[in-house]
């Protein structure tokens, strides 16, 4: 595996995710933003925050098998909210853990998340890119 995780004495110990990604392996994978579309380019889960960050995460795991990759191999995600605000957490946390039992994964790699005033659709709440290692 090209991917560890960890996170070092002296910084605070997040559950959600690693603080450090270190990654070993020879090839990068950039996944572009994933946005909550199915196959057909249709909004799943409108007004749904969790809905939508499911279907993102689902998005990323296909694009990480097309590349011979999984979420082993996520060295970095990073998270773009529309209207950002703390109280969104949990659905955000539901919508990961949904995508994370239907993967059979649990994506921990190093993570932003930043709140954005809008994304390319107004019906999308969410865009998550990850960059990944692989050898």
């Amino acid at each position: 595996m090209a991917i560890t995780l960890v996170n070092p004495n002296g910084l605070p110990e997040i559950d959600a995710y690693r603080q450090v990604s270190i990654a070993t392996g020879s090839k990068l994978v950039f996944i572009a933003g994933q946005v909550a579309c199915d196959v057909d380019g249709v909004t799943v889960g409108e007004g749904d925050l969790a809905a939508q960050v499911e279907q993102c995460y689902l998005n990323i795991g296909t694009a990480l098998a097309a590349a011979g990759a999984s979420f082993d191999d996520v060295a970095k995600l990073t998270v773009h909210v529309v209207d950002w605000t703390p109280d969104k957490m949990p659905l955000l946390m539901k919508g990961v853990t949904r995508a994370a039992a239907k993967l059979g994964v649990t994506p921990v790699p190093p993570a932003t998340l930043l709140g954005v005033a809008a994304l390319d659709v107004p019906d999308h709440l969410v865009e998550i890119e990850a960059t990944a290692v692989i050898d």
